[in-house]
């Protein structure tokens, strides 16, 4: 196979921003992210935990959501709360443009 068979429906580069953090909940969860701000998802950020290779993007809507979190990173209902404490101060609302 060679890349003229491929049939591209996007390919695009930009520059973006990426915020690495580590923390522990207060139930001893341990948490390794990368959080990557693109124009890409209208407002809303690319989040993935290092450590299971689980990814979501997300923005502050959907920390509103029931199981949005708990279905994304495959964690307990805790866990999931613990989690959206953090991202909170992380996440935008997102925007959304014509």
């Amino acid at each position: 196979m060679e890349l003229k068979d491929f049939d591209f429906l996007s390919d695009s580069t930009e520059q973006t921003s990426t915020r690495y953090v580590t923390f522990l909940t207060p139930g001893l969860k341990r948490f390794d992210l990368a959080v990557t701000t693109t124009d890409r998802f209208y407002g809303k950020k690319l989040v993935v935990d290092m450590q299971t290779r689980l990814a979501a993007v997300l923005g502050a809507d959907d920390l509103r959501e029931e199981g949005v979190l708990e279905a994304a990173f495959r964690l307990s209902a805790e866990e999931a709360r613990d989690l959206a404490q953090f991202l909170a101060f992380v996440l935008d609302e997102p925007q959304f443009t014509d």
